[in-house]
């Protein structure tokens, strides 16, 4: 991974995905005894930065490859933003979600069009019934972190912040990324670095579920309880 990726990926989404503003606060600087911005994903197509990458990912695979089809596991966020970005590429889109996802996002993800198949996470394993389901039906698995391409267009959110920082005479800030699987922290850390290096990103994570913070702490992948 590298900033050329970062910026690859920005020009496939530009267009596509919508450059969120950054905004102030005043109500949060009175809390926070400091000025603090605010990047407003929820106004992505879906809802969440997860179009970014999907649309990254989706842009980049060969033509022919693409319109075999496209897979990916998710509980809502990428598989919505999947869903949509091989819609509008004209292709078909397969996702195994938990048959717990909250309902509203099953249903939003067949509304885009996606053939969306469901498992029990007690028992069953996304990761191998995503591959089986990809090697059976020759389809693409577009994973919603732990691929490259998927990562450059988080990356693009990063790059953003840096651009429209600069505008608004900040240089030096520390950027808190709410932190899951880790590409949308990963891709921003990464765009920062190169763009704007006086910028300190902090993971953030939900108390208990701070697998990444101990991961850092111990020098080993850690797993947060199921």
């Amino acid at each position: 991974m590298n900033i050329d990726m970062i910026e690859a990926a920005a020009k496939r989404i530009d267009g596509k995905a919508r450059r969120t503003p950054l905004l102030s606060s005043p109500f949060l600087d009175e809390i926070a005894g400091r000025r603090v911005l605010v990047k407003p994903e929820c106004l992505q197509h879906t809802g969440s930065f997860k179009f970014r990458g999907a649309w990254s990912a989706l842009s980049a695979l060969d033509p022919d490859i693409r319109a075999k089809g496209v897979i990916a596991f998710s509980s809502g966020n990428h598989a919505q933003g999947v869903a949509l970005a091989a819609r509008e590429h004209g292709t078909m889109a397969v996702i195994v979600m938990p048959s717990d996802a909250p309902e509203l996002k099953i249903n939003n993800t067949k509304a885009l069009g996606a053939e969306v198949i469901l498992y029990d996470r007690a028992t069953e394993d996304r990761d191998e019934i995503g591959e089986r389901l990809a090697s059976e039906r020759g389809l693409t698995l577009i994973k919603p972190f732990d691929e490259p391409l998927v990562v450059a267009g988080q990356g693009s959110v990063g790059l953003e912040i840096a651009q429209q920082a600069a505008e608004l005479g900040v240089t030096k800030a520390d950027v808190l990324v709410p932190c899951g699987g880790g590409g949308l922290t990963s891709g921003v850390a990464l765009a920062l670095e190169a763009k704007a290096p006086d910028m300190k990103v902090h993971p953030v994570e939900p108390e208990g579920f701070d697998d990444v913070a101990r991961s850092l702490k111990s020098g080993k992948i850690e797993q947060n309880p199921a």
